[in-house]
């Protein structure tokens, strides 16, 4: 059973930034973080393949969020910047098999996911 740990999240002005950190307790493949803000459901950020094959992004982040990973360390990143309030949510990372890109956009595809961590965004 893998166990993962998120941190970094926090308080931050429109325009800052952030990175979230993904900490697995062992070897993961796959590695995604979704969001979830009050009264939505959990929706896709980004995913990264183990090997760098991909990056992928929500439209909404694409350009502004960079996912990477160190699979020395077996740790996902997510580096946040100009964030908007729209971006305010509770985010969490989540690990799984090899997958493809398409099939990492979906929450049911991760074996593994993090308690979460706060992001808020003021404006």
């Amino acid at each position: 059973q893998v166990q993962l740990v998120e941190s970094g999240g926090g308080l931050v002005q429109t325009g800052g930034s952030l990175r979230l950190s993904c900490a697995a307790s062992g070897r993961t493949f796959s590695g995604g973080w979704f969001r979830q803000a009050p009264g939505k459901e959990r929706e896709f950020v980004a995913s990264i393949a183990y090997n760098g094959g991909y990056a992928d992004y929500s439209d909404s982040v694409k350009g502004r969020f960079t996912i990477s990973r160190d699979n020395v360390k077996n740790t996902v990143y997510l580096q946040m910047n100009s964030l908007k309030p729209e971006d305010t949510a509770i985010y969490y990372c989540a690990a799984g098999p090899p997958l493809s890109i398409g099939l990492a956009r979906q929450r049911s595809r991760y074996n593994y996911w993090g308690q979460g961590t706060q992001v808020t965004v003021s404006s």
